[in-house]
C-alpha cells in the first residue's frame, strides 16, 4: 500500500495540479505542501480533513491504511 506522501502526489497528479496549485487549496506555503509530498512532514488534523475533503477520499485511503477511496457515510 501507498504512503501518505505517494498518495497526495498520485491524487494531486490525477486533477492536473502543481503543487503550487495544491499548495494554495491546502492554505500552505509551496516548501510547507513540498513537504508532504517528500514525506518530511504530515499535516495536522484539520489539514488532513481539508485535503481529504477536497479529493472526495477517506482519511484511511489517504494516509494508506486502505486501498479503497470511497468515504464510508
Amino acid at each position: 500500500m501507498a504512503n501518505f506522501s505517494e498518495r497526495i502526489r498520485t491524487l494531486r497528479k490525477e486533477r492536473c495540479l502543481k503543487q503550487r496549485e495544491l499548495a494554495e487549496i491546502c492554505k500552505l506555503s509551496l516548501r510547507g505542501y513540498q513537504q508532504y509530498e517528500y514525506g518530511e512532514g504530515y499535516p495536522e488534523v484539520p489539514g488532513l480533513l481539508r485535503i481529504a475533503e477536497y479529493f472526495d477520499v477517506s482519511l484511511d485511503y489517504l494516509m494508506g491504511r486502505t486501498d479503497k477511496r470511497e468515504i464510508n457515510r
